[in-house]
């Protein structure tokens, strides 16, 4: 959530800035601003109105401390309107540090804790704005990504980062910095990807990066290879239904990537080995939303195929519960972004206690993979809308290779199992295929229900924990309320909430617990409720109870959750176009979650 970008050099920064931020669009914001130094002045504004000037800062804002207003947008300023500022992030001791400058004489316009950090650098400068910033962040707790400008050094940005994103780009005569890529593949594809504690000092000429006791650090140049073309629309109505479409390449690119010339898999620079295996007790499954309910089936997989025991756990709750964690414990996190800030934590705690940790991420050089002790790239391209389609595919055939390799490791699958698996995983591909290609008939099924309050997803086993994943989809792009219920406990409460027409998506891949879904299924029909029914081809029982089926290719059951997603979100999908949602961009919601 939030995004920056700050530009020296030789082109107006107004152009840049904007142009930049419009490609964090996807991060999430409620309000904009910039500020330029024209040469003789820092000017700022948060309207489109362009500031000529060839050094800048400019921030996308999305709201934690006070409400989307002119007065707390970003860049905020020093009381002499000398130094702007943009930032990331919380400062979690705001009010103490704020209630000590107010005794300084400070005054100040917004409720943003950012407004604090501004005030600092000012309160210590003396003529070098680098130290005046190294002193400020002595006095901050919390997690930031910040930009400084300032009057008095028309040719100088200084930036920090700590748990926040910042990347650094390299010019020929011109510097930049972002919190994400996209924002500075139209003018650089040479980065450097700053980490915890360290400041870089920009000019046009020179990139200075810094550690905490201000001495240099060398860090190597990372070339971006993929093309800024990825992250656009392609002539699609919204990312998300590009996104969508995309999914049998992202899926093919995860598997055929890392098989070897003998079809085994090989897990990159992953060196999980037999003895490694046997030493690990337990293994935590760690993320947020979508990624949850992906690490939610990664969890059924490897308990399936290598044997050892595996707890899911929300991120924002992990830390708190003071799981039992030691050097035979592995924690697999899970992150599209790579910088979700309660993932991240989890992942720092987990290696304080000793844990090995398996990053599963989609963002090369993001912070939770230059963390991990070993990194799961998933190869789904950029993926721009907030509601995550593509990456949850991905990362579902992620967790069943990582499963695969680790039970054929400790002799827990055998050999024909493992090539079996493999060649099914391989047809996933054209089966999703296949249903995007009918993907006209979901959309007459958004239109039954697109009216509707409420929406409930049931299912048994993996089909509950599918249904998890297709309720998000629904409430956090149409705003319909959905819920997902294992379908057995509909009769300890829950069958209470079905009236007549209430939308019932009932999801029934498994064959051995078919027959019980579709006594549920019965169940809410005989209450009134419109039922959707997800099933594999050559199940017709269901037709006979349920209103409308969605039939998936023939798939194994273990992996139908990775073919029986897609009707899902497509249902979504159409649903929030449908009631004229902001697809791509929901309310209150961001891409990229940096702050707890």
């Amino acid at each position: 959530m939030c995004g920056i970008v700050g530009y020296v050099g030789f082109r107006e920064a107004s152009d840049v800035i904007v142009d930049g931020l419009s490609r964090l669009e996807y991060r999430g914001y409620d309000s904009a601003g910039i500020a330029v130094h024209t040469g003789e002045d820092v000017r700022f504004h948060i309207t489109k109105n362009p500031i000529k000037g060839n050094l800048g800062i400019g921030h996308t804002r999305w709201a934690t401390h006070g409400a989307p207003s002119d007065e707390n947008a970003h860049p905020h300023l020093n009381m002499s309107e000398t130094i702007a500022i943009v930032h990331n992030g919380i400062i979690e001791n705001y009010m103490s540090v704020k209630e000590w400058l107010i005794s300084k004489g400070v005054k100040f316009k917004s409720e943003t804790d950012t407004e604090v950090i501004v005030h600092l650098i000012d309160y210590y400068y003396d003529g070098d704005l680098l130290q005046a910033v190294y002193e400020a962040i002595k006095k901050l707790r919390g997690a930031y990504a910040i930009g400084v400008i300032s009057r008095e050094h028309p040719d100088e940005i200084v930036a920090v980062r700590k748990d926040s994103p910042l990347v650094v780009g390299i010019g020929k005569d011109e510097n930049f910095i972002a919190s994400d890529i996209p924002a500075l593949l139209k003018y650089t594809r040479d980065v450097h990807f700053l980490d915890n504690g360290e400041v870089v000092h920009l000019t046009k000429d020179e990139v200075k990066i810094l550690n905490g006791n201000k001495q240099e650090v060398k860090k190597d140049v990372f070339h971006v290879n993929w093309d800024v073309e990825a992250a656009s629309k392609g002539g699609y109505d919204h990312f998300m239904i590009k996104e969508i479409i995309e999914q049998p390449n992202g899926i093919k690119e995860t598997l055929i990537r890392r098989l070897d010339e003998q079809g085994k898999i090989k897990l990159d620079d992953i060196k999980l080995t037999k003895d490694d295996l046997e030493k690990i007790k337990k293994i935590y499954v760690v993320a947020c939303g979508t990624a949850y309910n992906a690490g939610i089936i990664g969890r059924y997989a490897i308990e399936k195929f290598a044997k050892i025991p595996v707890e899911t756990d929300l991120a924002s709750e992990f830390r708190y519960r003071e799981p039992f964690i030691d050097e035979n414990t592995l924690v697999i996190v899970v992150s599209q972004s790579g910088e979700t800030a309660d993932t991240l934590a989890a992942l720092r705690e987990a290696k304080e206690k000793g844990a090995r940790v398996l990053a599963v991420t989609n963002v090369v050089g993001s912070s939770i993979a230059r963390e991990a002790d070993d990194v799961f790239y998933t190869w789904a391209g950029p993926e721009v809308a907030v509601a995550s389609t593509k990456a949850y595919t991905t990362q579902l055939v992620a967790f069943y290779m990582i499963a695969l390799d680790m039970g054929l490791k400790k002799g827990t699958i055998d050999e024909e199992f493992y090539k079996k698996m493999i060649e099914e995983l391989k047809l996933t591909s054209d089966k999703v295929q296949k249903i995007l290609d009918e993907a006209d008939n979901i959309k007459e099924l958004a239109k039954e229900i697109k009216d509707e309050a409420h929406a409930f997803y049931i299912g048994r086993g993996l089909d509950y924990n599918l249904s998890l994943e297709g309720a998000l989809k629904l409430k956090e792009i149409s705003y319909m309320h959905a819920e997902a219920f294992a379908a057995g406990e509909l009769k300890h409460g829950t069958i209470a909430l079905i009236e007549n027409r209430t939308p019932v998506i009932a999801t029934l891949t498994q064959e051995k617990l078919f027959e019980k879904i579709v006594s549920n299924v019965k169940e809410v029909k005989a209450r009134g409720a419109y039922v959707i029914a997800i099933a594999q081809e050559g199940n017709k029982e269901i037709e006979k109870v349920a209103d409308k089926v969605v039939y998936i290719p023939k798939t194994n059951d273990l992996l139908a959750s990775i073919p029986a997603v897609v009707p899902l979100q497509l249902l979504a999908y159409y649903v929030a176009v449908m009631r004229g949602c902001d697809v791509d961009k929901p309310r209150n919601l961001a891409k990229s979650v940096t702050v707890e």
